[in-house]
């Protein structure tokens, strides 16, 4: 489909889709699929390139980009490796814009550089054992001694903590009042004494994968607080909201790759002496597929161009995270019946991608709560 790009953006578009057709082999993808291993050749490449800055603004080392440029980014390396999107994403995240919004200056003056030239990552801590889509029942202590606070507790699902050498982490430092209330966030450095991780064995996304983190005793400093004390619920919405552009714009690249590949293997793959393209069943099929990744681009570029607006709502952002995700995930798994057999194989990309488009109906922020969230907008 057509997307209004200014000519620069367009320009941007095309120097990142070259990069990428050029840098991103199929088979490099592959190779990080099965050894669990980062890209992080690919990592470093994007960071010379000046990417991983996008949206950090010029005087930290950045480009200063808007959410529109964040999600061609994005959408183009999903493309071609989901899994490296989603590294980026976490640097224009909790990177760009948590610390860019919300770090005091001498954070952003020491950190934002580093991350906008790869020498950092970053990555955010939320989920707990007994806080997932309740994320405001968080209860990992931050309590105040000196000039530290000291963390206690552990997270879940703690996703490139592996690859990571700072992490963003959702705090508990008061009890009283509301639950959502209370809530801090902090900068704190993975390789912190106290903090201690184990690797948690998922069904895809295995190149940067997810973990459980322990917090024992772990001293952050004061100045590493981002926003004020006990008013981070607020702020992690925000954080969220932009978290669901990137992780739309990402998965929407991730779509039309499956398109892709079921295009070209319908048309190569004959049947009754025919290409399964010519048979309407094959035919309407990657129909569908073609309706849900267009729909889940202009959702994308809608949400991407109203947060650069600033008339960007909560609705938005849960319409946006609720269909891209599901269009992955029906996107892959009718591009793996059309493949059939060699579908199920590891042969072909589109298992790697049913694997891991399952998680976006799931991960931050399940199907179920955005329709809530939708449904609350309506007054219901």
């Amino acid at each position: 489909m057509d997307v209004d790009f200014t000519q620069e953006q367009t320009m941007f578009r095309d120097i990142v889709r070259d990069f990428c057709e050029r840098e991103i082999t199929r088979e490099y993808v592959r190779e990080c699929d099965r050894e669990h291993r980062p890209p992080r050749e690919l990592y470093d490449k994007l960071g010379a390139q000046g990417w991983l800055g996008i949206n950090i603004p010029t005087g930290y080392g950045g480009s200063g980009g808007g959410a529109v440029e964040v999600a061609i980014l994005l959408e183009e390396l999903g493309r071609a490796f989901l899994d490296l999107s989603f590294w980026v994403f976490r640097a224009v995240t909790w990177g760009g814009l948590t610390l860019g919004r919300d770090a005091a200056e001498s954070v952003k003056e020491e950190f934002l550089p580093q991350i906008a030239d790869g020498s950092k990552t970053v990555c955010f801590a939320l989920s707990e054992p007994q806080a997932g889509s309740d994320a405001a029942s968080i209860v990992l202590s931050a309590v105040e001694d000196g000039d530290d606070y000291v963390l206690n507790g552990q997270k879940v699902f703690t996703s490139g903590f592996k690859a990571s050498d700072l992490v963003v982490v959702a705090t508990r430092t008061s009890s009283e009042g509301r639950k959502h209330h209370g809530i801090t966030n902090f900068l704190v450095d993975t390789d912190s004494p106290g903090i201690s991780y184990t690797g948690i064995e998922t069904l895809g996304h295995w190149p940067l994968g997810t973990a459980q983190v322990f917090f024992d005793d772990v001293r952050v400093p004061k100045d590493r607080m981002l926003g004020e004390l006990h008013e981070g619920w607020a702020d992690l919405g925000v954080y969220l909201r932009y978290e669901r552009l990137c992780l739309s714009a990402a998965r929407t690249g991730a779509a039309k790759a499956a398109l892709a590949d079921s295009i070209e293997y319908s048309h190569q793959r004959e049947q009754f002496d025919r290409p399964i393209a010519k048979f309407q069943a094959v035919a309407h099929r990657l129909a569908d597929m073609q309706v849900l990744t267009e729909i889940s681009e202009m959702l994308v570029y809608r949400y991407a161009s109203r947060l650069d607006r600033d008339i960007a709502t909560v609705r938005d952002a849960a319409i946006l995270k609720l269909y891209a995700c599901d269009a992955y995930k029906q996107v892959a798994d009718m591009g793996l019946q059309v493949l059939g057999g060699y579908g199920y194989t590891m042969e072909y990309d589109l298992q790697r991608h049913y694997r891991e488009s399952r998680l976006g109906v799931i991960g931050a922020g399940t199907s179920d709560i955005q329709r809530n969230i939708i449904a609350k907008t309506m007054g219901l």
